[in-house]
């Protein structure tokens, strides 16, 4: 298991990688601090990482794996491992799993998603395997039909189920009636989530079907960005504590990028992990926004609490939706409907999320009555993970708001555009 120190990494993506080697070409050739680095900006890494011609990659992409992590079906976002690489991903969330309150004996069914180069079934299934706590694991996997999943949980006894929250959500309704309606009871004890927050109205309602059940969040990580945090015992709902040998996390200023280091400020995301050489992620955008809840000298592995998305993109239910994916899908709009610019706004009720698409126009009251429904119907027809989700109840229906271009959210210090209004913590308070 290789960890690299942020010089080495610097110096390996400097060199080999087109991409960060014009990053850095304003730099001293011998600039190894990290705050003096560039942010990278998520459009143009992500123009970089193609599988053709990729510009970003240190090396061939061989005797590993490739993963999807996200972006349109047109435009696939893909992530490279080399084996070593992954293989030290999963042994080092062992961190995790040491601090879920799995006991010896547990059977845990694996309820995350499998297929299509989707890496969270395979990267929970890898980690169980290494788990420092012996477990008997169920590979279900989340498109199993509700029916069969609600059968095998009972047949087998399976007292752990790990999953993104909103499917374990359809899934718990599905095996209470299941179970009631063949005479069984169900004995889970403990949930795990990943993928998304576990909202208090969703914890509430597992609470309600399940008295009793131990709700843990399994870690924060993405397949791009790899490990942020892992929740211990003394982690409240939304709290992490980074995984501080193996990355570094920064929590900066939205607007000035200024680094954060005192409690209670929150910022955006920045990850460096120190396990990836073929692929580097050095002061990447996780996409996410957070807080400090220690003082700076409590420790490597800080406590930190997410508090919603940043620019880069929204996450609804188990869907992301990048911001500048969204623009192509406007693109034949523009002209047409006077399209001026666009917002992402992630709102949750009913235990479910939603996402409304803002969109500034010139006038609102000019519009044809098919306006919404085209584009609907483009961005299911680039995001058919999306319109799955709504047919099958796991999200709410998009929404389309059209607003004059003037009424588009700005950020009141700066007046830029805010691109994704995180506003699911709002609206559970209201």
């Amino acid at each position: 298991m290789t960890i690299y120190r942020i010089e080495d990494l610097i110096r390996t993506a400097r060199t080999h990688s087109p991409y960060y080697r014009e990053l850095y070409s304003g730099l001293p050739e011998n600039e190894t601090r990290l705050e003096a680095l560039p942010v990278v900006s998520q459009n143009e890494f992500w123009e970089a990482n193609t599988y053709h011609n990729n510009r970003l990659l240190t090396g061939p992409p061989s005797n590993g794996v490739i993963y999807k992590s996200g972006g349109t079906t047109g435009n696939p976002k893909l992530s490279f491992y080399l084996r070593d690489e992954w293989e030290t991903f999963a042994r080092i969330y062992q961190k995790a799993l040491g601090a879920v309150g799995l006991v010896p004996g547990d059977r845990v069914g694996n309820l995350f998603y499998v297929g299509e180069l989707y890496a969270s079934f395979l990267f929970v299934h890898r980690a169980l395997e290494l788990s420092p706590v012996p477990v008997l694991q169920f590979p279900i996997g989340g498109a199993t039909p509700l029916d069969s999943i609600a059968k095998i949980i009972l047949e087998f006894g399976i007292n752990v189920l790990a999953g993104m929250p909103t499917s374990l959500l359809n899934i718990a309704d599905h095996l209470v009636a299941y179970a009631h309606g063949h005479g069984e009871v169900v004995r889970l004890r403990k949930i795990l989530f990943a993928g998304e927050s576990m909202y208090p109205d969703q914890r509430a309602h597992l609470a309600k079907l399940f008295p009793g059940i131990q709700i843990n969040s399994l870690g924060c990580a993405s397949v791009d960005a790899g490990m942020l945090g892992y929740a211990d015992s003394s982690c409240g709902p939304d709290e992490h504590r980074a995984f501080g040998s193996e990355s570094v996390l920064e929590i900066v200023d939205d607007d000035t990028g200024e680094p954060i280091t005192e409690p209670g400020r929150p910022g955006r995301v920045l990850i460096t992990n120190l396990i990836r050489l073929l692929m580097p992620i050095i002061r990447y955008p996780s996409g996410d926004r957070a807080e400090w809840v220690e003082p700076r000298d409590s420790g490597p592995d800080r406590k930190f609490r997410l508090v919603g998305r940043a620019e880069e993109g929204a996450r609804i239910g188990p869907v992301t939706v990048y911001y500048d994916d969204v623009r192509p899908i406007l693109a034949p709009f523009y002209q047409r409907l006077g399209v001026m610019n666009y917002q992402l706004r992630i709102t949750h009720e009913q235990r479910k999320d939603q996402l409304s698409l803002v969109i500034g126009v010139h006038d609102p009251a000019a519009l044809p009555e098919t306006a919404s429904r085209e584009i609907l119907a483009e961005l299911h027809s680039r995001r058919p993970m999306l319109h799955m989700c709504e047919d099958t109840g796991k999200v709410h229906p998009t929404r389309i708001a059209w607003v004059p271009a003037a009424g588009l959210a700005v950020n009141s210090r700066t007046g830029k555009l805010r691109r994704v209004m995180d506003e699911r913590m709002s609206t559970l308070s209201s």
